[in-house]
């Protein structure tokens, strides 16, 4: 594996989630791997969770960790080949990604959808461009299409928590004031679409994912029968992929509630709008994993990162 880039680079699902599990039992095992390697984190958006869980499996396995924020200490970048850069942008991502990969040993990237070019948006413009223009690896910290080290986290989480060996797993839509992405839901369904599970998406008509990604999983517009002997329930919000980056309507009806949520364990990616996305006393509950998810945030990264050190 050269890059980290989509749920889709990973060899086998299982074992990942088995290594993960192992690396939390000791987390610090492998610190001679990392041992004068450094990762720089390139952060184009906000980061909570991310930031914080990726600088501690790098950590964890030795390495030094350089962070920087483009949104407010590093120039603006151009992307296009052949752009006569006489505007606002003052470097290139050629010069930018090569100068990046002379620093560090391994560059992580975080880089959100801007929701109004559908088309500019799925060609991951940073992300793809210091893929092609840096000579070492890159990991996603969240992209415009995806956001792979949540998705693999979640598996972890689901494997910790399952009591049986195919539980019902529901991905529910909830509303939310502003427009979100689809990364967290893109990659937590490419996931489950690995997973030995049954497999249910539910959302308002209109709320349609892209079909290239959702292929075969069911999808269920009445949230109520989708929700039916659920084991674990993953709530997210994302704005319209049709009428691309658009909130159709809040609709507070699919906000998630103890009563819809029965017995079920819930899960979401975090923040989240309490009493918005979610009753209040879901998160404050025993069924709520969102702080086992945190947690394994930082396992998701630990065994990628580990896995590129190794391969590279």
């Amino acid at each position: 594996m050269k890059h980290y880039l989509s749920i889709k680079d990973i060899d086998s699902l299982p074992n990942w989630v088995v290594e993960a599990k192992e690396l939390k039992k000791n987390p610090t095992a492998h610190k001679a791997l990392g041992s004068g390697k450094t990762i720089c984190l390139l952060f184009f958006n906000n980061s909570l969770r991310t930031r914080l869980s990726t600088q501690k499996a790098a950590m964890n396995l030795g390495m030094e960790v350089m962070v920087m924020n483009f949104g407010s200490e590093g120039w603006q970048l151009e992307f296009e080949d052949g752009a006569i850069m006489d505007q606002g942008k003052s470097e290139h991502i050629k010069e930018a990604a090569s100068v990046v990969s002379q620093f560090c040993d391994v560059v992580a990237i975080r880089a959100f959808a801007s929701l109004t070019d559908k088309e500019k948006d799925e060609a991951e413009l940073v992300l793809s461009g210091f893929v092609k223009h840096t000579s070492i690896p890159v990991v996603n910290m969240e992209s415009s299409v995806g956001h792979p080290l949540q998705a693999l986290a979640d598996a972890i989480t689901l494997h910790e928590y399952k009591a049986n060996e195919k539980p019902k797993v529901v991905l529910s839509w909830a509303p939310h004031p502003k427009a979100l992405p689809h990364a967290v839901a893109n990659s937590f369904i490419e996931m489950m679409q690995r997973q030995d599970a049954e497999f249910v998406i539910t959302h308002p008509i209109g709320y349609e994912l892209n079909t290239e990604i959702t292929k075969n999983t069911k999808i269920e517009y009445n949230q109520e029968k989708a929700l039916k002997d659920a084991d674990f329930v993953y709530v997210k919000n994302w704005s319209s992929y049709t009428e691309y980056g658009q909130v159709l309507h809040q609709d507070s009806k699919w906000m998630m509630t103890a009563a819809k949520l029965n017995k079920a364990k819930f899960m979401h990616c975090l923040p989240v709008r309490r009493n918005v996305v979610v009753e209040e006393a879901i998160l404050d509950g025993n069924q709520s994993l969102v702080i086992e998810q945190a947690n394994n945030r930082t396992f998701a990264a630990q065994i990628v990162l580990k896995k590129l050190l190794e391969n590279n």
